[in-house]
């Protein structure tokens, strides 16, 4: 086993997106930073592509060029949601129609490199192919090929998701304050690619499965399934269980796609359990961001603008940890709580209607007959406003009036 030479000042474990945004804002601050991404080349992964404008204006922060942006990103006018009883509306986040600033769809096979890319612009050391067997504070015992190594840094950073390896070596990896869910995603062929069209969240008994419109002439296929499907999952396997939900989806004008037989171009990633929490997301020498913060909820398509908040978050809390500032990294924990305990609120709330079938019947009816409360909805689902107003008594009563 050698050693690396000097102490860094971070190490980024994980280089998704936030990962990435993470050693770019800090590379920039003139820190030696490392990112160690466990896969030598992208690979598709259980990972969110829909997400809404905030995201786009986020890489617009980080320095990500306009035509690499337009070139990662599809946009959609509008996330349709439609429920089993026939029920349908629109959550436009805020874009009034025109598509100036639109949700997108992403192509993370170019997103993602592009960002590691940015990163190593910025002067990060990236490092692809790199694995963190063992994390110990300020240590870090890394595999590359045949060889081991160690990685000394004065701060870790797990940015590397749901099943982090730092927030594990940490004691801070928790289950999710939800019933179990498991997600299964991929990509279909699109036969009409630059048509722009809504993406779609059906739902039905026991989960919902969101179709989204990605660059590349794909469309992204999550399904979300609870408990009550756990057995059928178990007995058929991941591929027949998509036939079954995929073969349910309704037929509709704008989507030219067979879902009785759509052509799959990548094998079925999955995460079971879907959702986590991290008990902390700092400690002495470490820092969780991204999905390993914690995740609860990709109905609300909060996965990706959560990541880039909380790398620009914990940019500068370490940056401030590092030039001695002892509270720094407590108080990245504390901002990211008041940016984000009103949205999990959400999400949870979100998820307590999806679980009660009639009780969700009822609240879309309502959203889909009242402009103010689906405006509202689809602003705060897209972190486009305070997610405090969708728990504001006077929002829940007009969603809830009969």
């Amino acid at each position: 086993m050698t050693a690396a030479r000097g102490t860094l000042d971070v190490a980024v474990v994980g280089g998704g997106p936030a990962g990435a945004a993470l050693a770019t804002l800090l590379a920039r601050r003139g820190r030696r930073v490392v990112v160690l991404e466990r896969a030598p080349a992208w690979r598709w992964r259980a990972c969110g592509v829909f997400t809404s404008p905030a995201s786009v204006a986020a890489l617009r922060r980080l320095g990500l060029e306009a035509a690499t942006i337009d070139a990662v990103a599809r946009p959609v006018p509008a996330m349709r949601v439609e429920t089993a009883r026939g029920t349908t509306f629109r959550l436009t986040y805020g874009d009034d129609g025109a598509l100036r600033a639109p949700a997108v769809g992403f192509d993370r096979s170019a997103l993602d490199p592009a960002m590691l890319r940015l990163a190593a612009v910025a002067g990060a050391d990236v490092r692809e192919g790199t694995a963190v067997t063992s994390v110990e504070p300020g240590r870090l015992t890394v595999r590359e090929g045949a060889s081991e190594s160690v990685v000394d840094a004065k701060v870790v950073v797990g940015a590397d998701g749901i099943r982090s390896v730092v927030a594990r070596a940490f004691g801070v990896d928790r289950a999710a304050r939800l019933a179990p869910r498991t997600g299964l995603t991929f990509h279909v062929e699109d036969p009409e690619p630059r048509a722009p069209r809504d993406a779609r969240m059906i739902v039905f008994d026991g989960g919902y499965v969101g179709l989204a419109p990605v660059p590349g002439g794909r469309v992204n296929v999550g399904i979300v399934l609870g408990r009550s499907w756990s057995g059928r999952l178990a007995r058929d396997g991941a591929a027949t269980t998509t036939l079954r939900v995929l073969a349910a989806v309704p037929r509709a004008d704008d989507d030219p796609i067979d879902w009785t037989q759509p052509v799959r171009c990548d094998p079925i990633e999955g995460a079971a359990p879907l959702g986590h929490r991290a008990s902390r997301r700092h400690g002495p020498g470490w820092v969780l961001v991204g999905d390993a913060a914690g995740f609860l909820d990709p109905f609300t398509g909060e996965g990706l603008h959560r990541a880039l908040v909380s790398a620009e978050l914990a940019a500068t809390a370490i940056d401030r940890h590092l030039h001695g500032e002892a509270a720094a990294l407590a108080g990245y924990d504390g901002a990211m709580n008041a940016r984000f305990r009103s949205k999990d609120a959400v999400s949870v709330l979100v998820q307590a209607f999806l679980s009660r079938p009639r009780t969700f019947e009822y609240a879309a009816r309502r959203i889909a007959a009242r402009d103010g409360v689906r405006e509202t909805m689809g602003r705060v689902m897209g972190d486009l406003v305070p997610a405090s107003r969708g728990l504001d008594p006077r929002f829940l009563a007009a969603l809830l009036r009969p």
